[in-house]
């Protein structure tokens, strides 16, 4: 973002990088990336490019992980799916920055998702190249959902699905949802 001309960082965009991370826990200094998926809509959420990956990741970096992310990437079946398809971090944040470049050339990508900012440290933490692809905005979704339930009552009842495409997925028919509502309610 340094050295960004200020015009384009003022841009109207014309799409979104959706991106989730699934982890082996919240402590972006010791916990790592176990998968990512990227998908690139426009504003009407209609997807235009996708990417996804597993990385592989030491039997150590495995073990370290809590309770609570152990139940969940073994009941979605990524530990094993990293185990046998798992591939070399460097190559997939590669990749990510390769795919970032196709679909938004020399603007920066406005980031997408839930909770995103948790997903945007690691991505800042672990993969640099990938963080100075990215616009200074975000559209976090569960900002949205905040508001929502606080001032208006609406509950979205959100699959929790616990792998980065599905998430995906599930954020963006979120959002949705609330934008739908606003324009009955408004």
């Amino acid at each position: 973002m340094a050295g960004m001309d200020r015009a384009v960082l003022n841009e109207i965009p014309d799409k979104l990088l959706w991106i989730d991370l699934e982890m082996t826990g919240l402590d972006v200094e010791t916990d790592v990336i176990l998968e990512v998926a990227a998908e690139v809509t426009d504003l009407d959420f209609k997807t235009l490019a996708s990417y996804e990956a597993c990385i592989q990741q030491s039997d150590e970096a495995i073990g370290r992980m809590g309770d609570w992310a152990m139940e969940h990437h073994s009941a979605s079946g990524l530990i094993e799916r990293i185990k046998d398809n798992g591939r070399n971090e460097h190559d997939v944040e590669h990749e990510l920055v390769g795919f970032i470049n196709a679909q938004f050339h020399a603007k920066p990508a406005i980031l997408a998702g839930n909770s995103i900012h948790n997903d945007r440290n690691f991505i800042k933490r672990w993969w640099p190249d990938v963080e100075r692809l990215l616009h200074y905005r975000m559209v976090d979704v569960s900002s949205f959902k905040v508001i929502m339930q606080a001032k208006y009552g609406v509950v979205y009842d959100k699959r929790e699905v616990h792998r980065a495409f599905d998430d995906i997925q599930a954020s963006i028919a979120e959002l949705q949802y609330y934008l739908e509502w606003f324009k009955a309610n408004a």
